[in-house]
C-alpha cells in the first residue's frame, strides 16, 4: 500500500500557497476582531460610567468623583493599549510573512519583532502614565544623559551590531560562499553573526572580521549568482608559430581533459581560445577560457590542463619560449668591454 507524506505533498504542489494565504488572512482578521472587541468594551465602559455618575439625578451617585477618575483613567489606559496593540501586531505579522517568503530575513525577523514590541509597549506606557498625572520629565533627562554616555562607550559595538543587521537583511554573502575582500582576505564564509563574520581560508585558518569593516569593504563573491565560473588560462608560444595550429592544439588538449572527466572541468559551455592578449615581449600569447564548477576547482583544472598542453605542444612541435632580451651597445662602449681604457 502506497503511503504519502502530506507535508511533502503540500510543499510540492503549487496549491500549497492558497492555504498559507488563507491562514495569514485569518490571523490578521482575528487580530482585527480582538481589537474591535476591546475597543467596544472600552467605550461601553466609558458610556456606563458617564450614565451612572454624571447623568443620573440621584445625588448619592454623583459624589464619588475619585472613583470616577480612577475608572476613567483605567478606561483611557485600556483604549491606549488597544490602539498600540493593533499596529504592533499587524507589523509583526508582516515581518513573519516576509521572512516566510525570504528565508534570509529569518535571522532579522526575531530581533525586529522584539524591538517592535518593546517600542510600542514603551510608548503606550509613557502615554498612560502621562494621562494618569505621572510626569517623567526627570526620568527622561536622566535617560538622555545616560544614553549619550552609553552610546559613546559602546560606539564600536553598536556599529558592528547595525552592520550585522544590514548584512543579514541584504545578504551580499551567505554561509558557504567563497568571497574575497579588497583588503586581501579570502575564503569560505563560515558564520555571519551580530558582531563579526568568520571566514575560513584555503589554508584552513579562521579570519574574524568585524561587521562594520565588512559592511564598508568591496566584496567579490565567487558563489553568486552561481557557483559556476569562467577560468582563463594564458599560454605563450614562440614567434613564428601558426596561430590557427596553436588554437587547434589547445582545444584538442582541453577536449581530451573533458573526455577524461577531470574533476571540476565542465563540458558546457564549451571551451574556446582567443588570440588575446596577443603580442608579448618574447611570445605570442593566447587565452584558453574554460568553465569550472566552483572557485576551488580551478587549481586542479589548471594543473591538469598545463600538463596536457605541454605534452600536446611537444607532439605538434610548438615551442614554448623563454624570455629573450636583445641588447644594442653603442660603439663607444666596445673598448670598455674589451678591457681597454677609453681615450680621453
Amino acid at each position: 500500500m502506497e503511503t504519502r507524506n502530506p507535508v511533502l505533498k503540500s510543499r510540492t504542489f503549487s496549491g500549497y500557497a492558497r492555504p498559507m494565504e488563507l491562514g495569514e488572512s485569518m490571523t490578521i482578521q482575528g487580530t482585527v476582531n480582538k481589537t474591535g472587541v476591546l475597543l467596544l468594551l472600552a467605550f461601553a465602559s466609558a458610556a456606563w460610567v458617564w450614565q451612572m455618575f454624571y447623568t443620573s439625578g440621584n445625588s448619592a451617585t454623583v459624589g464619588p468623583y475619585v472613583m470616577v477618575g480612577a475608572i476613567g483613567g483605567l478606561i483611557v489606559a485600556l483604549v491606549i493599549i488597544v490602539l498600540f496593540y493593533f499596529p504592533a501586531k499587524i507589523f509583526i505579522l508582516f515581518l513573519r510573512r516576509a521572512s516566510e517568503k525570504n528565508p534570509g530575513l529569518e535571522q532579522v525577523a526575531a530581533p525586529a519583532t522584539l524591538i517592535v514590541r518593546a517600542l510600542f509597549a514603551l510608548v503606550a506606557v509613557v502615554i498612560i502614565l502621562e494621562n494618569l498625572g505621572i510626569h517623567l520629565t526627570a526620568v527622561w533627562t536622566t535617560l538622555g544623559v545616560g544614553s549619550v554616555a552609553v552610546a559613546l562607550a559602546l560606539q564600536e559595538t553598536l556599529s558592528n551590531f547595525f552592520a550585522g543587521l544590514y548584512i543579514m537583511a541584504d545578504r551580499p554573502i551567505r554561509p558557504g560562499d567563497y568571497i574575497k575582500l579588497d583588503s586581501g582576505q579570502e575564503g569560505f564564509v563560515v558564520r555571519v553573526g551580530w558582531r563579526s563574520t568568520s571566514i575560513r581560508m584555503l589554508a584552513n585558518n579562521l579570519v574574524v572580521i568585524p561587521n562594520s569593516t565588512l559592511a564598508k569593504a568591496v566584496i567579490t563573491n565567487y558563489s553568486l549568482p552561481e557557483d559556476r565560473m569562467s577560468y582563463v588560462l594564458q599560454v605563450g608560444v614562440a614567434y613564428g608559430s601558426d596561430p590557427g595550429r596553436v588554437e587547434k592544439a589547445l582545444l584538442e588538449a582541453t577536449r581530451d581533459a573533458v573526455g577524461d572527466r577531470v574533476p571540476g572541468l565542465m563540458a558546457f559551455p564549451e571551451p574556446f581560445v582567443r588570440f588575446i592578449p596577443g603580442f608579448g615581449d618574447s611570445s605570442l600569447d593566447f587565452s584558453l577560457i574554460v568553465q569550472v564548477e566552483k572557485f576551488t576547482d580551478q587549481y586542479l583544472v589548471q594543473s591538469e590542463l598545463r600538463k596536457r598542453i605541454v605534452k600536446r605542444f611537444e607532439q605538434e612541435g610548438i615551442e614554448i619560449p623563454f624570455p629573450v632580451r636583445t641588447l644594442v651597445l653603442d660603439k663607444s662602449s666596445w673598448p670598455a668591454l674589451a678591457g681597454q681604457k677609453p681615450e680621453p
